[in-house]
């Protein structure tokens, strides 16, 4: 059975190549033309940028699984400034044509990496999201992974190609970006941060748990047609993260008590609104039907996957 990964050169996909090189032949898909791998694998370089003209007949030949992590990632203060049209012509509309396109070729199984961003922004306490709530994005990155999500099921209806979505909320570990790198920077260097007064909630995936999930769902028969959240099965408050961030750097957190509304302010003057959000609202999955359903746990624990981040971290630095 021969495997498509696509987004071979992103976080996740990149992490994805050595396990799925023990299951089968894996054909990984990539615009980076400086990428390789050391694992058993071929390479088929994309020549053109993802979007709905992307020619995907190459990558699928004979190809059995598709698991499509390609996409626009992440959205930070700066990417939120893409028009919809933008999340929709790779996001959505690429997504459509490939699965389209494998369904044409007889793969029989299309794993599509989605978003939390799905479900919303944020959960209210003791509330958290699960696959059965009514989908309410709030911005075009989570609003393109859901027509994504519903045209993948109009395809498994007309073609009988089996679907399987992930929503994961954030996903960490070695060599992460974003706004997890600048955390890990920020506390590495002994910096004061003012989130002392923060009293929430939320879920994250480490990358050896999401990738783990993925795996299952390569061939286990209850996954198909299905939508499943994942996480490492704790939840923390943004003070707790930070501190067991900076225990595994060896750099205690200097959390200072700094009134939530002080923090509003600063925000408003500084156009921060969205990183605010992500410190102060809680976030929150659950992931029983993915237990229940796959049998599946999460391998490593929040603590290990900390730990992973700041050894990759230090040895880089």
């Amino acid at each position: 059975m021969s495997l498509l990964l696509t987004g071979a050169s992103g976080f996740v996909g990149s992490a994805l190549i050595g396990p799925l090189s023990n299951i089968d032949l894996v054909r990984c898909a990539t615009r980076n033309p400086n990428f390789s791998t050391s694992f058993p694998s071929q390479l088929v370089l994309l020549n053109s940028p993802i979007n709905g003209l992307t020619n995907w007949t190459e990558a699928l030949q004979s190809v059995k699984v598709v698991i499509h992590c390609a996409g626009i990632t992440h959205v930070t203060e700066s990417s939120s400034q893409l028009a919809l049209s933008d999340y929709r012509r790779v996001n959505t509309q690429d997504t459509l044509r490939l699965a389209t396109l494998a369904a044409a070729h007889g793969v029989k199984r299309f794993i599509f990496l989605s978003s939390i961003k799905v479900n919303g922004d944020f959960t209210h306490p003791r509330k958290p999201f699960t696959p059965f709530d009514l989908p309410k994005p709030r911005d075009p990155y989570g609003i393109s992974k859901l027509e994504a999500e519903q045209g993948l099921f109009r395809i498994a209806e007309e073609t009988g190609m089996e679907v399987v979505i992930i929503r994961p909320p954030l996903v960490y570990g070695p060599n992460v970006k974003a706004n997890f790198l600048s955390m890990v920077k920020i506390l590495s260097n002994s910096i004061p941060l003012p989130f002392g007064c923060i009293r929430n909630l939320r879920s994250l995936v480490a990358l050896d748990n999401l990738i783990d999930l993925i795996l299952k769902c390569v061939a286990h028969p209850a996954a198909a047609n299905q939508i499943f959240l994942v996480s490492d099965d704790e939840d923390l408050s943004t003070v707790e993260l930070l501190r067991r961030m900076g225990c595994a750097l060896g750099k205690p957190a200097r959390l200072l008590p700094v009134p939530i509304s002080c923090l509003t302010f600063l925000a408003s003057i500084f156009g921060k609104h969205k990183l605010l959000q992500n410190a102060c609202l809680s976030l929150q999955v659950d992931i029983s039907k993915t237990r229940e359903l796959l049998e599946w746990h999460p391998v490593v624990s929040v603590d290990e996957g900390l730990r992973q981040v700041a050894r990759n971290f230090l040895i880089e630095k």
